[in-house]
């Protein structure tokens, strides 16, 4: 899958990227908002992983700006806003998925690969015994 991560912490920026990596998808880190809507504007993506606070701007507000300007990926929020009326308007707002900081690496490809089967990124995977499938 070709992933947009958008993430300004550079640990947790290059753990994800390098987990995603090793994964077998291909990613572009965008490290601020500004970059990241360079990337969406010329690369197709199957999915966008967005933090919430980021240094030029907040992230429910470009997912807003994605969900009106563009066929948007499916979008994960990432954030360590972790009260229940942050989420609400993360859903509201369009995302598909919302996890909260800190998050342990498996369970973000867990949810990745959730929501890409729930968009079709994914196969359901078939069983063959014989000529039955």
């Amino acid at each position: 899958m070709r992933i947009l991560l958008t993430e300004d912490d550079k640990d947790l920026g290059s753990a994800m990227h390098d987990h995603l990596v090793a994964g077998g998808h291909a990613v572009d880190w965008a490290k601020n908002l500004s970059e990241a809507r360079d990337y969406a504007a010329v690369v197709g993506y199957d999915l966008i992983l967005l933090d919430v606070h980021l240094p030029d701007g907040n992230g429910i507000d470009y997912l807003r700006e994605l969900i009106k300007e563009l066929e948007s990926a499916p979008v994960i929020i990432l954030t360590a806003c972790d009260r229940i009326s942050h989420r609400i308007e993360g859903f509201n707002a369009g995302a598909d998925d919302y996890l909260v900081k800190p998050f342990d690496l498996g369970e973000l490809s867990a949810r990745i690969h959730a929501v890409a089967r729930r968009h079709g990124h994914f196969p359901e995977p078939q069983f063959s015994v014989g000529t039955l499938s």
